[in-house]
Formats: C-alpha cells, sequence, structure tokens
C-alpha cells in the first residue's frame, strides 16, 4: 500500500470517527416538547395535536407565542374548560429515563382539591402515559382492555403519571387521583410562592413510575400537557417551555 492510499485512509478513519463521536453527543438528549421554536401563525409545535374530552364541551385554548419575556413557548387559557395538548410517540423510558421542562402559572385554583372529584383541577400538569402491557394488569382487567380495544380500535394507555402544581399536597408527594389509581400524581410545585415566575422541574420517569406502582415502566405511549378548570367553573392560564427528555 503507498503512503498516499495510507494518508487517504487515516482521513477516512478520522472522519468516520468524528462522526460517531458527534452522533454519540447528539443522542443524549431529545427535545420532544421543542416549544421554543419560533411560532408560526395559527400552528402548534411539530408533533403536538389537541387531547380532548368527549363529555367536556368547553376546552382550554393553547396558542404557540411569543411571551413579554420575547421567549416563544405554549400558553394555555382555561375558564371552566378541559383540554390538554399531546405528543403520541413510543418511547422507552430506560433509553430516556429523565424528563426535564419548565412553566409558569398566573395562580393556583382556590377550590383545586387532589383529593377529591370536585377539586380535580390543575393550573398546569405534565402527563406521561404508559402502554398497555398485560404483565401488567389481571385477568378481569385484561378482558376490560380487551373490550375497550375492540370497541375503539386500540388500547389505552395502562397507567400514568401526573406531574402537577398543587395548591394544597406537599411538594414532591404522591396521591392517586381521584378518578383512578391508574393514574398516580405528583406535586411537582404546590401552593402560590412562585406564581409568576418560571420554575424548572426535572424527574426521574422509571423511578417514579416504581414508586407510584411497584413495577418496572412499559413503553411510553405519549406526552401531554393541560390546564384544567371543568371541575372547580376556575380561570387559569399557564405558560409551558420545552420539555426535553434525557439519559441521565
Amino acid at each position: 500500500m503507498t503512503m498516499r492510499k495510507w494518508r487517504q485512509g487515516g482521513v477516512v478513519l478520522g472522519v468516520a470517527l468524528w462522526l460517531a463521536v458527534c452522533a454519540q453527543a447528539e443522542i443524549t438528549q431529545w427535545l420532544v416538547g421543542h416549544f421554543s421554536v419560533q411560532p408560526r401563525q395559527g400552528e402548534l409545535p411539530s408533533g403536538w395535536q389537541p387531547l380532548e374530552f368527549e363529555k367536556i364541551k368547553e376546552h382550554t385554548r393553547y396558542r404557540h407565542i411569543v411571551d413579554e419575556e420575547g421567549r416563544a413557548v405554549i400558553e394555555a387559557h382555561s375558564r371552566g374548560g378541559s383540554s390538554g395538548l399531546v405528543r403520541k410517540e413510543e418511547i422507552d423510558p430506560v433509553r430516556w429515563p429523565v424528563i426535564s421542562w419548565s412553566w409558569k402559572v398566573d395562580r393556583v385554583l382556590a377550590e383545586g382539591d387532589a383529593t377529591k372529584k370536585s377539586g380535580d383541577d390543575y393550573p398546569a400538569r405534565l402527563y406521561i402515559t404508559f402502554a398497555y402491557d398485560g404483565d401488567q394488569v389481571g385477568i378481569w382487567e385484561k378482558v376490560k382492555f380487551n373490550a375497550i380495544r375492540l370497541f375503539y380500535g386500540e388500547y389505552p394507555p395502562v397507567r400514568a403519571l401526573s406531574y402537577i402544581w398543587a395548591n394544597k399536597l406537599v411538594r414532591g408527594s404522591m396521591a392517586a387521583n381521584p378518578y383512578t389509581d391508574r393514574v398516580q400524581m405528583i406535586a411537582v410545585e404546590s401552593g402560590a410562592e412562585h406564581v409568576g415566575s418560571w420554575r424548572r422541574a426535572s424527574r426521574n420517569i422509571v423511578e417514579d413510575y416504581r414508586r407510584a406502582f411497584g413495577q418496572e415502566p412499559p413503553v411510553i405511549s405519549g406526552i401531554a400537557i393541560m390546564t384544567d378548570t371543568d371541575n372547580t367553573g376556575s380561570e387559569a392560564t399557564a405558560w409551558y417551555g420545552d420539555i426535553v427528555l434525557s439519559d441521565q
């Protein structure tokens, strides 16, 4: 082999190694909610869609805006209504165990109460839903899940974690949703101390799922944000910044 070919081979190898290092560096984070991108008039960020409920007629209004501080965010305004924005995506929680985000609210809900159906409203929350896994349900629950699949054409989520901005729960505490214990809520923020200020949050999904359900998490089926006031008939506005998944 000539010296020239040796040099060419060295260059090719060097480029390949450089690309491999870059690729490795790029996959440590996943911007699943890229809300800081410049908004397009009347459009939602890529990959996100409305999440509405058949029995709730009044929906929360979501807008992709540039706020007064000059940052692009999702603004959610709810007046006695409920709906969300969701990104439906199959995600391996072992590969992406940590979720981080920022949010801000204009108030906490005076009549909100995480222990009662009548108080199950929050100015801001972030949901993580998990795909149906037959190993995580009993025989009668399997029958119910299969019936739902036959009727709707797909399985509903088997469980969910809901990270909330509460008004009464102790910060960091966990409580079952008053409608179903298949949704466990974690008070990432609580009370009015930080109302009007941007707050950053980071949670380990795998650890929270183990704590909530005593099992290993199945595949994530979606991530959603929601501002809802239908049960209390209240009004609230929230702002959501980027949502990032990472490997640590």
